[in-house]
């Protein structure tokens, strides 16, 4: 059979994703900083776009938003003059503008006013003097610069800072050495006695026992330093024999076999216990992320109220600066054209995800007010299905709403997808959420005997005490979510 060409019309219905809906999808999954970082950016490349508290501070008073449309659609607005005067029509968000459309009550509808949006600003004097240079706040020396200071500073030779500095870059981020001596000497063609030397050399700078291959080099390392060496044997005989034990506080077996009394043994784990397991802990501290509530619930009197958080966010609206620089040129119309539209898009839709955050937490609210009232223990189950069907939205909807997002409460600050838990099944009442199953789970270990503390199946016991009905592999799961060792390691004896 021939191939032939031909031309075929099929209908068909496909969902299309315009730019448009992009954009309030992308807004609606950015977390609070990262939206007033996209609203920066547009307040910087977009010049249509400005905060509304800026408007009548220069020196000349800024034309409107109206007048501007107006030298864009000058053929339209000419013929809409003829017509009587009416009152501006409601501009809903779900409307799109077309064109001959009356711009004048949309421009004016094209403002985002955040309810609470902050406009502080410095007003300190010209001549005031600043802070001094040394005041001035700078990055943290890292690890790697620390060290390579004290080697500089060192006598380890040319070839010896090279090789120190390969060792450096090496470390992990508990400051332990990531490849073997032999690995090392292969790769820089140098003896692997030298680099054993070197990283001997390295484990005495500060901080001690850097470059260690194992916990146990590093203790050993810290128990020899020349300048507060660890007298007792027993320790380390610990060190060298007994960290297994060590570790799940066997301390009769390490008496046994060190022939020493239990109360040595307690006073010689007290010492290792004082040592740093990982050196370069003061270089790994993550600078801390601070959490603004994206919204509020705040208690008054006996009821709840859902206020949205817009501190911070830019009050946006069309500007009208432009107007003298539009003329007759079509190539400034388009471009004006173009940037209304992306302005208008941009303040829908930041006003579309405000309205569903707010949406979405009231529906939380109903949902957990127990919650609200009690604290966490009294946490219900609940799924992204129950709240799309409140709201009347689709479940991924509030999947990324919940994303990133947080809530201010009467218990604390919590991230809105806390509130989505899994049931546990009762004997007596209604389900409970897995996050309220974890919160008794660890009040029962903080109440519990340090000495005798409760095993996972002595856990499960309690809770069905309770009326809880769980498995000991739940008990488990949870309990290593909660970052909580075994009961054979939080067992204390002093």
């Amino acid at each position: 059979m021939a191939l032939q060409m031909r031309q075929d019309l099929r209908m068909s219905t496909q969902l299309v994703m315009t730019p448009q809906l992009q954009q309030a999808i992308k807004l609606l999954q950015l977390s609070r900083p990262e939206l007033v970082d996209l609203v920066r950016s547009e307040l910087m490349e977009n010049p249509l776009l400005e905060e509304a508290h800026e408007i009548g501070t220069s020196a000349e008073e800024p034309v409107s938003s109206v007048e501007l449309q107006d030298a864009v659609d000058a053929p339209q607005q000419e013929q809409a003059s003829a017509e009587p005067e009416r009152s501006a029509p409601e501009v809903k968000v779900d409307e799109v503008p077309k064109e001959g459309a009356d711009w004048e009550a949309y421009a004016d509808s094209m403002e985002y006013l955040p309810s609470s949006a902050g406009t502080a600003t410095r007003t300190n004097n010209d001549d005031e003097e600043g802070p001094s240079l040394e005041a001035t706040l700078t990055r943290a020396e890292t690890l790697a610069e620390h060290l390579m200071w004290q080697v500089r500073l060192s006598n380890f030779g040319e070839t010896g800072e090279d090789v120190a500095e390969y060792i450096v870059r090496c470390l992990s981020p508990a400051g332990y050495l990531q490849e073997s001596a032999p690995q090392v000497a292969r790769k820089l063609g140098v003896s692997t006695l030298k680099v054993e030397t070197l990283v001997r050399k390295i484990q005495q700078l500060d901080p001690v026992a850097i470059g260690s291959r194992n916990l146990a080099e590093c203790l050993w390392v810290q128990a020899n330093h020349p300048e507060h060496p660890v007298e007792d044997p027993l320790v380390r005989a610990i060190i060298a024999k007994h960290l297994h034990n060590l570790e799940i506080r066997n301390y009769q077996a390490v008496a046994r076999d060190t022939g020493e009394a239990l109360e040595e043994v307690y006073e010689a784990t007290k010492v290792i216990m004082g040592m740093d397991p990982r050196p370069a802990r003061a270089y790994g501290v993550e600078t801390p992320q601070y959490i603004t509530p994206d919204v509020y619930i705040i208690k008054v009197g006996d009821e709840f109220v859902v206020s949205l958080n817009d501190d911070g966010l830019p009050r946006l609206r069309i500007s009208g600066l432009y107007k003298e620089a539009v003329g007759e040129h079509p190539k400034a119309k388009e471009y004006i054209h173009e940037r209304m539209r992306s302005a208008q898009w941009l303040i829908r839709s930041i006003q579309q995800r405000q309205r569903t955050i707010v949406k979405v937490t009231r529906s939380i609210l109903k949902f957990q007010r127990e919650f609200f009232e009690r604290g966490p223990q009294h946490l219900r189950p609940l799924i992204l299905k129950d709240v799309a069907e409140d709201i009347e939205m689709h479940e991924s909807t509030v999947s990324r709403v919940t994303t990133n997002k947080y809530v201010h409460t009467p218990q604390g600050i919590f991230e809105l997808k806390y509130f989505f838990n899994a049931g546990i099944s009762r004997t007596t009442g209604d389900d409970l959420a897995s996050e309220a199953v974890k919160e008794r789970i660890k009040k029962l270990i903080d109440q519990e005997d340090e000495a005798h503390p409760y095993s996972d199946q002595r856990l499960v016991e309690l809770l069905q005490e309770e009326g809880i009905d769980i498995a000991r592999r739940t008990v488990a799961k949870y309990r290593e979510q909660l970052g909580v060792l075994s009961s054979a390691k939080r067992r204390k004896l002093f």
